[in-house]
């Protein structure tokens, strides 16, 4: 069953990410890019098996963000890429708060919710500092690498996939390990520790790969914000570079 969630979820998402960029343009991505950044600080507190190896259940939404940050950085540029990333940071900045603060509260006699809130929450402050820790350096190094591959390789449809893949496979494996270290290092005996270092970015990287005919099918949509301005907006896509 877990493996053909795993499989359900990684269509799921990837479909979301071009199905709000169709509605919405880049307001569509920015949004996406907050809710998988929020449920994936609960998701990934749940150690599950995928094909016989431990790792957490919020692989695919921190892949699928990614992908994101790729298609900001191919149809409207660099600064709208790090826009994403900002945006995401600061949620979780508010997200670490919000949590700590409703924990805070003394629930009173008839509550019978604060126990479970405490097991989920109490995990939020190294989680999400983890969390943090690895996706401001690996989201900037991917947009980063991003438009260094592109600059190398130069603009061709055909070329997108060695951009996409190259920058996603890099900053994923120091996203992994960044947040593997901070969030779980000395929680788990070290075999598992590893395994789920080893399996989280192998996951990553299978999501990463799969995202491929995504990215080029978002090159082919052309949302709201993006009618009857393309040349415009390639022009400034092209100087963000």
């Amino acid at each position: 069953m877990n493996e053909l969630l795993f499989i359900g979820s990684v269509l799921l998402y990837l479909g979301c990410v071009l199905l709000l960029y169709k509605l919405y343009g880049k307001n569509g991505l920015f949004i996406f890019a907050v809710f998988a950044t929020l449920l994936g600080n609960i998701a990934v507190c749940k150690c599950v098996d995928l094909f016989s190896f431990s790792t957490t259940a919020g692989n695919v939404l921190y892949a699928s963000t990614f992908l994101v940050t790729d298609i900001l950085s191919e149809k409207y540029g660099k600064k709208e890429a790090s826009k994403a990333v900002k945006y995401s940071f600061t949620i979780m900045l508010l997200w670490l708060l919000g949590t700590q603060i409703i924990l805070w509260f003394t629930p009173n006699a008839n509550d019978f919710v604060d126990p479970s809130l405490k097991t989920v929450f109490g995990l939020v402050p190294r989680i999400t500092i983890a969390s943090l820790a690895g996706f401001i350096v690996s989201q900037n190094i991917d947009v980063f690498m991003y438009h260094y591959i592109w600059k190398k390789s130069g603009d061709s449809r055909a070329k997108l996939w060695l951009r996409n893949n190259g920058s996603t496979l890099t900053s994923q494996a120091i996203d992994t390990v960044i947040f593997t270290t901070i969030a779980f290092w000395g929680t788990y005996p070290k075999n598992v520790f590893l395994s789920i270092l080893i399996t989280t970015y192998a996951f990553k990287a299978v999501v990463a790969l799969l995202d491929t005919p995504f990215a080029y099918l978002a090159r082919k949509i052309t949302p709201p914000d993006r009618d009857g301005a393309a040349e415009d907006q390639k022009t400034e896509k092209r100087n963000n570079i």
